[in-house]
């Protein structure tokens, strides 16, 4: 009986399955069909930007494009594209046929054919920019599908496609594409393989006097010297071109990135401070959360390595919280000079480190760790010996707690005297800080700052092109216009004579 009243019961499942399939697939395909209309009028908008940017040479309408296409990124899948690739390209393009090689052929493309072929009446454009668009779009896709292989082949075309033409409406495009075309390299491991090329694109970008491709080619070479930790060349090719001032923020804030962590390197911190509070200022507010989240790490590590301490509200931020976590604890190491716990926390997350790169300027803390833990016993003990500072700061020997505290003499970090004939550290009465001319000096820095934020917002600002000159009647104009008034009023005079 259970049996019987087992399959009686499965039975009737499968029927009302059976029941509410239909149901279920209609509603399927209406979605399917809404996401395909939705993704084909945004295909639409941006091929009409892209024929006014050619129309009238004003790239802002490319711009807007460029702008706009993540949203695209987003909805973009095999079949989609195959369908804009059709529906938009003439059937003799070369690069129609190079594309659709690219995309897999999904079984819906033969239901979903006879929407295409149905809009015959669609005018199908030949411009080179729209093919590159779209080109551009399938690298993007097959990126985003992990397809690396065919995106190498993909970007290779789509760049050669780039060097072959130089007309001016094709500069952001070349931009963006050169990006993505550094990026599939990146991806798969070869990034080393491209750094001649974009030599000689820059090259040909500086001659053509293409701004946003110059910064973007300066940016992807400083990428790929930092990959391969090549500082001393990312720094010759920083101090032999010049980065264009009309840049975008997302370019400028990437250029101050690299160049704080090349600062940095070379032991300029005061300098990479400042790059990187930069990249963090230009950088989207409301997107680019990894980038944010990488500039962040190292502008804590730099600030450390210059005396201060980070702000405790970097770290509750709600999207840097966990990332930031083993760097706050770092902090707090170094701010309580625990040589102990510092030591530990490197040992710990040394993976981490190593991966965001941050490792080599992490072991420079180590001496920034035993100044402060210096300071701390400087200002809690009036004397103290030289044996007990090796052990509270965990040194080998007598020796080296000297040699330490003698050098933070010599830099001003403590305020004291080594007595060598009873072996103590005597330190002096301390000093009232408003004496000193370090609340000026903080002023100023913070006056500087302010200044550079001011004159950088103002150079960044955009005015209107000045149209209102089209409507102020020229001098000719006047004078006609003025001539033909007399030419009335005589007319009139002569009637009210006759009269």
């Amino acid at each position: 009986l259970n049996k019987m009243t087992g399959s009686g019961s499965n039975e009737k499942s499968q029927e009302d399955n059976q029941k509410e399939n239909p149901q279920s697939k209609d509603e399927e395909t209406n979605s399917r069909q809404e996401e395909e209309r939705m993704f084909l009028e945004d295909i639409q908008e941006h091929i009409k930007y892209i024929e006014r940017s050619v129309k009238t040479m004003e790239s802002r309408y490319i711009a807007r494009v460029l702008r706009t296409i993540k949203g695209i990124r987003k909805k973009a899948f095999d079949n989609l594209l195959r369908i804009a690739i059709n529906k938009h390209l003439p059937v003799d393009s070369p690069s129609k046929n190079q594309l659709l090689t690219f995309l897999d052929e999904s079984m819906d493309i033969a239901g979903e054919g006879d929407t295409v072929t149905a809009d015959t009446h669609h005018k199908k454009s030949s411009l080179l920019e729209i093919e590159i668009y779209f080109h551009l779009l399938v690298l993007m896709h097959l990126l985003d599908s992990k397809r690396f292989d065919k995106a190498i082949s993909c970007s290779d075309l789509l760049a050669g496609k780039c060097e072959a033409n130089s007309k001016h409406s094709l500069d952001l495009l070349a931009a963006k594409c050169y990006y993505f075309y550094s990026r599939a390299y990146e991806l798969s491991g070869r990034l080393r393989d491209i750094r001649g090329k974009l030599l000689a694109r820059l090259r040909t970008c500086t001659v053509r006097h293409d701004e946003e491709g110059q910064a973007v080619l300066i940016n992807l070479l400083l990428q790929n010297y930092l990959q391969y930790n090549l500082y001393d060349q990312a720094n010759k090719l920083v101090s032999k071109v010049t980065f264009p001032e009309a840049a975008s923020n997302n370019e400028w804030a990437r250029h101050f990135f690299y160049l704080g962590r090349i600062r940095a390197i070379e032991l300029n911190y005061s300098d990479s401070y400042q790059h990187l509070l930069l990249a963090i200022r230009k950088a989207p507010q409301t997107s680019a959360a990894g980038f944010k989240e990488i500039v962040h790490k190292f502008a804590i590590v730099v600030q450390l390595l210059l005396g201060e301490i980070p702000d405790r509200s970097i770290f509750r931020d709600r999207s840097l919280r966990r990332p930031l976590l083993p760097y706050f604890q770092l902090t707090q190491a170094v701010r309580n000079g625990d040589l102990a716990r510092f030591n530990t926390l490197v040992d710990k997350f040394k993976p981490r480190f190593l991966a965001n790169k941050t490792y080599t300027l992490i072991i420079r803390l180590r001496h920034n760790v035993i100044k402060t833990g210096v300071r701390m016993i400087n200002i809690s003990y009036s004397s103290i010996s030289l044996e007990d500072i090796a052990s509270k700061l965990q040194l080998d020997s007598r020796e080296d707690a000297e040699y330490i505290v003698a050098k933070a003499i010599k830099d001003g970090v403590i305020d004291a005297v080594i007595n060598h004939e009873s072996g103590t550290v005597e330190s002096k009465e301390n000093v009232d800080i408003y004496s000193t001319n370090q609340p000026q000096e903080v002023f100023n820095q913070r006056t500087t700052f302010c200044l550079q934020v001011y004159n950088q917002s103002v150079k960044a600002m955009r005015y209107p092109r000045k149209t209102y000159s089209d409507d102020v009647e020229s001098a000719e104009g006047r004078r006609e216009r003025e001539q033909h008034d007399l030419e009335l009023a005589k007319e009139l005079a002569d009637k009210d004579d006759d009269f």
